[in-house]
């Protein structure tokens, strides 16, 4: 079980670099580093297609493909490969010893699954030309990637769930959903390059009721910058991205407030609510700044890692607080059984 465990704690570390780095590689415009897939120009690396690039940028000097942006773009590609490969060894094992507590082969095989399919996801990003609806679930499959390995080594390690009232079990699932939704939001503004459709802070264009255009904003078959019909995305439609996202913020916010309340008010888990608080504190304050400071990549790219974070730390969380599982109920029952048993025969 101790190697089972070290891998899928590799495969945790390993999963938050690719999506943190991939969201570096998005935000620095190197996601058509490489217009094809899964190589470079059809070579193992831009080292070997060094000459093609050369005369692509040639063409185009300011366009998405450089000798730099490719790097960047195969780099990412050797990662996610590898993070795959080492999934797939996790399931072997775990099916291997599916014998032994805390195992969860089936969740294993879920999580090859998933990473078959973000690999498809990976490649229509490149051959579809950063279509916004497939970028957007390509960053949603990569969370779920990382939400299953914290499940699966939260069950590896046998963590001990801890007793809590029914109304913080729901008030957890829901902030966990909210938080989900605010990523669907934030991805959507990001792969839609509305990050900055609103310039100022806390207002919008200077006022909280900016000019919309939601019809467009989420008209999710179209391409990257056009309406469903074609025609350029207008500034409104923009706005409606980025105003939604900030609103989102507001409600989930809230919640992941609330949450962190009812956790740290409470000795078994206080640590968790701390915890949440100052990783939600931050991702407030990271989104905040980005918006005050003009987008810049450092602070763009620590706002997803938030993301990252916050993801893992609520799935950590529901975990721990979730119901016990039926073999400790069952443990603490024979416990219970043979305490009553002793007690009956110290009176015999």
């Amino acid at each position: 079980m101790k190697l089972y465990r070290r891998l899928i704690l590799a495969a945790f570390a390993l999963a938050a670099a690719v999506i943190v780095f991939g969201a570096y590689v998005r935000l620095a415009d190197a996601g058509l580093g490489c217009p094809d897939w899964p190589g470079c120009y059809g070579q193992l690396s831009p080292h070997h297609a060094q000459a093609d690039i050369l005369q692509t940028q040639g063409v185009d000097p300011h366009g998405p493909v450089s000798l730099p942006k490719a790097w960047k773009e195969m780099i990412h590609r050797y990662l996610a490969a590898s993070l795959g490969l080492l999934i797939v060894v996790i399931a072997g094992v775990a099916w291997r010893r599916r014998d032994r507590q805390g195992t969860a082969p089936g969740t294993a095989t879920l999580l090859v699954g998933v990473v078959i399919f973000q690999g498809i996801l990976g490649k229509w990003t490149v051959t579809l030309l950063l279509k916004p609806a497939i970028v957007t679930a390509h960053l949603l499959g990569g969370l779920t990637t990382l939400a299953l390995l914290a499940w699966l080594g939260l069950r590896a390690q046998r963590v001990a769930r801890l007793p809590v009232p029914p109304g913080v079990r729901a008030v957890a699932r829901i902030g966990l959903a909210l938080l989900v939704a605010q990523i669907v939001l934030g991805g959507w503004t990001s792969t839609n390059y509305a990050s900055l459709a609103c310039t100022d802070f806390p207002t919008c264009h200077g006022t909280f009721s900016p000019a919309t255009d939601y019809g467009n904003a989420f008209h999710v078959v179209r391409e990257l910058g056009m309406t469903a019909d074609g025609d350029f995305l207008p500034l409104p439609a923009l706005t409606a991205i980025h105003w939604s996202h900030r609103l989102g913020a507001v409600v989930a916010g809230a919640a992941l407030y609330l949450l962190a309340w009812l956790l740290a008010r409470r000795q078994s888990t206080q640590p968790l609510g701390l915890a949440l608080l100052a990783a939600i504190t931050l991702q407030v304050a990271l989104g905040i700044a980005n918006v005050v400071f003009g987008l810049p990549l450092a602070l763009a790219v620590a706002h997803n890692a938030g993301a990252v974070l916050l993801v893992a730390l609520l799935v950590s969380i529901n975990y721990r607080v979730g119901p016990l599982r039926a073999e400790a109920t069952v443990g603490r029952r024979k416990a219970a059984g043979r305490g009553k048993h002793e007690h009956q025969n110290s009176f015999a």
